[in-house]
C-alpha cells in the first residue's frame, strides 16, 4: 500500500519545520518544501510548521500570506485536502482568511513555552478522530502571541468548529481556545505543538494520534 504524503512548508524564520518533518514520518512520508512552491498538488496532506516566518515583522503571519505558496494552500483547502497550522502557521491560516479571527499577545505580555493540558471537543474531524471526546491529554506550547480572538457574533457562529480547548487557558484565549477547523473541517490551526509530543522522553506522546489520524485519511 502506497504511504501517504504530506508537505511541510518552510517559511524565511520557520524553525519547527524539520520536528513536523520527523514526527509526521511516524506515519506517513514527508518533505520539506520551500515557500516559493507554486504547486502542492503531489501531496496529501499539508503543514504550515510554527516558528517565526519572515521575524514576525508587522503581525505574526501578516507577511507569510502573501508568499506564492499560499495560493496553493488555497487551491489544496478547496480540494478538501487536509490542512494543519501549528502555531505560526494557526496565525497564517488566520491571516490569510482560510481560518476566522485573529491571534493578539499573550495576556502576560510575555512567550509562554510549557507543557499544556488540552481539552478534546471534537473527535469527528480527520484531524482528532484518534481521540476521545473531552479527553485531556497534554500538548506543549511555545509563543508570545497566542491569544485568540474572535468578535461574540464570530464566537457564535464557529462554536462547532472548535476542537481543543485549553484546561487552564495559559494565554486569555476567548474560551479557551486552542485549536479551530473551518466550516468544510478540512483546515486545522492550533496553538500547541502535536510534533513536540510524540515520545515519552519529550514529556508526551499524545501528538501521535494526531500525525496517525493525518495519514488515514
Amino acid at each position: 500500500m502506497t504511504r501517504k504524503r504530506a508537505a511541510v512548508v518552510s517559511f524565511p524564520g520557520s524553525n519547527c519545520d524539520e520536528d513536523c518533518v520527523r514526527a509526521l514520518r511516524t506515519a506517513m512520508d514527508a518533505d520539506r518544501v520551500w515557500h516559493t512552491a507554486r504547486s502542492l498538488d503531489a501531496y496529501d496532506a499539508i503543514v504550515l510548521p510554527g516558528g517565526f516566518s519572515y521575524g514576525d515583522y508587522l503581525r505574526a503571519g501578516a507577511i507569510a500570506r502573501f508568499s506564492p505558496v499560499i495560493e496553493a494552500v488555497h487551491a489544496a483547502a478547496e480540494r478538501g485536502v487536509p490542512i494543519i497550522g501549528i502555531c505560526n502557521g494557526f496565525q497564517i491560516l488566520l491571516e490569510c482568511g482560510l481560518l476566522p479571527g485573529t491571534m493578539r499577545k499573550n495576556v502576560s505580555r510575555k512567550f509562554v513555552c510549557a507543557p499544556t493540558t488540552l481539552v478534546v471537543a471534537r473527535t469527528d474531524t480527520v484531524f482528532t478522530k484518534a481521540y476521545d471526546r473531552l479527553e485531556r491529554i497534554r500538548i506543549p506550547i511555545a509563543h508570545g502571541e497566542g491569544n485568540y480572538y474572535c468578535d461574540e457574533e464570530t464566537l457564535r457562529r464557529i462554536q462547532h468548529q472548535i476542537v481543543f480547548r485549553y484546561e487552564d487557558n495559559p494565554n486569555g484565549s476567548v474560551d479557551n481556545i486552542a485549536g479551530i477547523v473551518n466550516a468544510a473541517g478540512n483546515v486545522l490551526g492550533m496553538m500547541p505543538h502535536p510534533e513536540r509530543a510524540v515520545d515519552r522522553w519529550l514529556g508526551s506522546t499524545d501528538g501521535v494520534r494526531l500525525m496517525v489520524a493525518l495519514a488515514a485519511v
